[in-house]
């Protein structure tokens, strides 16, 4: 027997166009006995198949400039306050991405991102950006995204007129826990940074890390942060404690937890596009192709910024056995 507020909170975000949920309803739903996970994940299945069909898009990132950054966020290999030997480099040369891009579509990745260490972006390194991606518009299919920390309203301008399409920019976590994961910046920094790409016309991609010792109030809070700005893309990315960095013995989400994680964001948000990111092997294992039918309709593909992913073509197959076709996002 399904629960019953279960089943009419997915009955009307399925047939209400209205409808949606409140923050008391996603607890509740939170906060579900583990033995009700299966019945969350056939519904926010549901949700999915409602709004995003049977299409999948696939993300590609290149590390644009690796390490000595001045945030202090404690998950984070990149962060001058941790010693994780990382390999350390500034910004590289735009034909790299352009290279990039065009090897990932070849191998099957309908949108590419540059992303850079730091708080913000020089003027130099934006240029090159925007050199990049322009040339990236010319010779790919490619959706152009960037990552490269806080914007100002010209930069955002910058960015956009140049081609990006899609800016990222996570808040890791809610607010109200955020200062226990940074300190170096403020909340309102983040929003400020959505608010400027979202006015110079980018479409926005933000979301967070689970695992980070957050509770699932906070899960909730964070998404309902993200319902507010009207975001388009969440990436959910799930803690892989790296040696050297303030979390390093931080214990893994169990696959359950993760994917229960992903189900209670497409309740929340079941128009967005819900895209999972880093820690994604090392969290699920055996159960990544259940993503999808926990609610996510991206998965970004390759390595991530400092850890390896699994083989890409390994992951399109696993796209394609499952009956979606791989689509860019709109």
């Amino acid at each position: 027997m399904f629960d019953a507020p279960m089943l009419s909170t997915a009955s009307k975000i399925i047939k209400e166009a209205d409808f949606a949920i409140s923050y008391d309803q996603a607890m509740e739903l939170a906060q579900l006995p583990e033995n009700q996970t299966m019945d969350l994940l056939a519904f926010a299945n549901k949700i999915r198949e409602h709004y995003k069909g049977r299409k999948v898009f696939t993300c590609s990132i290149t590390n644009a400039k690796s390490g000595r950054c001045a945030e202090n966020c404690s998950f984070c290999a990149q962060s001058a306050h941790h010693n994780t030997h990382i390999k350390t480099y500034d910004l590289l040369p735009e034909d790299t991405f352009v290279d990039q891009a065009a090897l990932f579509e070849k191998q099957g990745a309908t949108q590419y991102s540059m992303v850079t260490s730091g708080q913000n972006p020089s003027h130099a390194e934006i240029q090159t950006i925007c050199s990049a991606t322009a040339k990236i518009a010319a010779s790919t299919h490619m959706t152009t995204c960037a990552s490269l920390g806080m914007l100002d309203e010209s930069k955002a301008r910058q960015l956009s007129q140049s081609g990006v399409k899609r800016y990222h920019h996570n808040f890791e976590t809610a607010r109200s826990y955020f200062d226990q994961i940074c300190t170096s910046h403020k909340y309102d920094d983040n929003i400020g940074t959505i608010r400027a790409a979202r006015q110079a016309g980018m479409h926005i991609c933000s979301g967070g890390i689970f695992g980070l010792g957050e509770t699932w109030a906070h899960r909730v809070e964070l998404a309902f942060t993200l319902k507010e700005l009207d975001v388009d893309s969440v990436p959910i990315n799930f803690l892989n404690p790296i040696q050297g960095t303030r979390l390093q013995d931080r214990p893994l989400l169990s696959p359950l937890e993760a994917l229960k994680s992903i189900a209670l964001i497409r309740f929340i948000l079941p128009d967005k596009d819900i895209t999972i990111c880093g820690g994604r092997e090392i969290t699920l294992k055996d159960f990544q192709s259940w993503v999808f039918f926990a609610g996510a309709n991206g998965l970004m593909i390759g390595n991530y910024l400092t850890t390896q992913g699994r083989s890409i073509d390994t992951d399109i197959d696993m796209i394609r056995e499952l009956g979606f076709t791989i689509e860019p996002a709109v």
